[in-house]
């Protein structure tokens, strides 16, 4: 059974034999494609004003962004998001030409500019009717799916909902063969960069960002809690699985807020310790909570995680995003022709398939996760 994009989509796909919900009948229902992503600076003076509306509204001390602040002065002020964002885009639209799929590709941002809102005026403006939407998120939580259809729904308000178009956001994607290929080959080119005498006893550290335990305990789109750790869980298994590595860890890292908040834990500094003295002499580190190289990996992992491991005696080498490798733009497509093209849905873990919905609507409206 198909649907057009006007009927918002519930689960997409909690069997994937099924049919999978929020297809349109054809590409003329389909205008454009709106890539959707969290935002970075591009100069100094951008810093402050970005991460006063990344926190807006969670009551986090001025000297927690002042320390913030510098990390991204440390890069001039810059964050590779937004370049590494544009490049994706140009690479996807190229895919979605090959398919047939001449779709124009709008920008759009939750916390700087192309402001989401901004890019949905100039969508309408166009003449825009119906897009879909991908965030740059491959999970389930709050921050990385509820918050994006907070964001569609915003958008819409702000341009006004005669106006704006219709937004259908995409699927959900850790579990995609070619996301899980992009990061498996990506760390088996990390385990070639270690010397060669502590390559065999490196051992594989998957990294996300942590989230606080309060979100994480809430009930996923499978009614079970713990929703995005197990999601996480099973792309690392899935990755490991791809390269042939049987022993590995997922840590956590990036954490913010007051210490009395408990987040999940162990962080991949602390962990470093812990695999010393257990006698590991070198790391390989895939951050596989993250699409693209923002700061908080090249911060996080290739600062402090790094200089912890020099620290330590330990060698240390971190794999690529997945952004970066051609089959990530090519992924998109793929998610794209799932509704134009009525193609099949494309996984490799046992978890159901979810993060659909249209203009803000969430996917399972009583007790998304």
């Amino acid at each position: 059974m198909q649907h057009r994009l006007g009927r918002a989509p519930r689960l997409c796909g909690r069997d994937v034999a099924s049919a999978y919900h929020g297809r349109v009948n054809s590409s003329d229902n389909v205008d454009a494609l709106l890539y959707l992503s969290f935002g970075g600076p591009e100069g100094h003076e951008e810093v402050r004003p970005f991460l006063e509306n990344v926190t807006r509204g969670r009551n986090v001390p001025p000297e927690r962004l002042d320390e913030v602040a510098e990390h991204y002065h440390h890069f001039g002020g810059v964050s590779p998001i937004n370049r590494l964002n544009r490049e994706i885009m140009s690479s996807l639209e190229g895919e979605l030409a090959e398919r047939g799929l001449n779709l124009p590709v709008y920008f759009g941002n939750r916390n700087w500019h192309p402001m989401v809102e901004d890019t949905v005026e100039r969508m309408a403006a166009d003449g825009v009717r119906r897009a879909l939407v991908f965030a740059t998120s491959a999970w389930g939580g709050y921050s990385g799916c509820r918050q994006y259809h907070e964001d569609i729904a915003r958008a819409r308000s702000v341009v006004g909902e005669q106006r704006a178009p219709e937004l259908v956001k995409l699927r959900q994607f850790y579990d995609h063969p070619l996301f899980v290929a992009a990061n498996a080959d990506a760390v088996t080119r990390a385990y070639a960069a270690l010397p060669e005498d502590v390559r065999a006893q490196a051992r594989l550290v998957f990294t996300a960002h942590s989230v606080p335990l309060s979100a994480e305990e809430r009930s996923g789109a499978d009614g079970r809690p713990h929703w995005y750790s197990r999601q996480v869980q099973e792309a690392a298994r899935l990755i490991a699985e791809a390269v042939g590595v049987t022993g590995y860890d997922l840590v956590w890292q990036s954490r913010s807020g007051p210490p009395s908040v408990p987040w999940l834990e162990p962080d991949i500094c602390d962990h470093l310790e812990q695999l010393l003295a257990r006698g590991v002499p070198a790391v390989v580190t895939s951050p596989v909570g993250f699409v693209s190289d923002h700061l908080e990996v090249v911060w996080d992992l290739d600062n402090e995680a790094a200089e912890k491991a020099a620290e330590l005696g330990l060698g240390f080498a971190r794999a690529d995003t997945a952004g970066t490798d051609p089959r990530y733009a090519r992924m998109i497509a793929e998610l794209v022709s799932e509704h134009i093209e009525d193609q099949r849905v494309r996984k490799l873990s046992p978890l159901v398939t979810a993060g659909c919905g249209v203009n803000g609507e969430l996917c399972v409206p009583q007790g998304c996760c």
